[in-house]
């Protein structure tokens, strides 16, 4: 009988581990890639230096690291509420911007496509 209960103690906890789980939030971890949207369009961060940035043309308003956030408006599930976005001198918006990722280093955002899209 002792051993009956431990074995059922044993299915019982294995089949529970699975359930415990569904209740876990998503985090920036599960993202596909690092992005900011910006003009509802989607860039994709790089690890590309910028060195020649433009003018400032927005910054982040929004962050989140949860997945299902469909926030409006400019946000980034990378770069913090405040950073700030620049155009990249002799390169179309439409191709690619600069985020500030630390103070006075810039890094490449490369165009995606229209947020939401799926064609990523």
């Amino acid at each position: 009988m002792k051993k009956l209960i431990i074995v059922f103690s044993i299915l019982l906890m294995s089949l529970s581990l699975p359930a415990c789980s569904l209740g876990r939030q998503k985090t920036a971890q599960d993202w596909a890639y690092r992005f900011v949207v910006w003009n509802g369009d989607t860039y994709k961060a790089t690890d590309e230096a910028v060195l020649d940035v433009g003018k400032q043309i927005g910054k982040v308003e929004h962050y989140s690291d949860h997945e299902s956030t469909r926030a409006t408006g400019v946000f980034s599930n990378e770069y913090h509420e405040g950073t700030a976005l620049y155009e990249i001198k002799n390169v179309s918006t439409d191709k690619a911007i600069a985020v500030e990722s630390s103070e006075g280093e810039y890094v490449k955002l490369e165009h995606i496509g229209k947020y939401g899209s799926k064609d990523k």
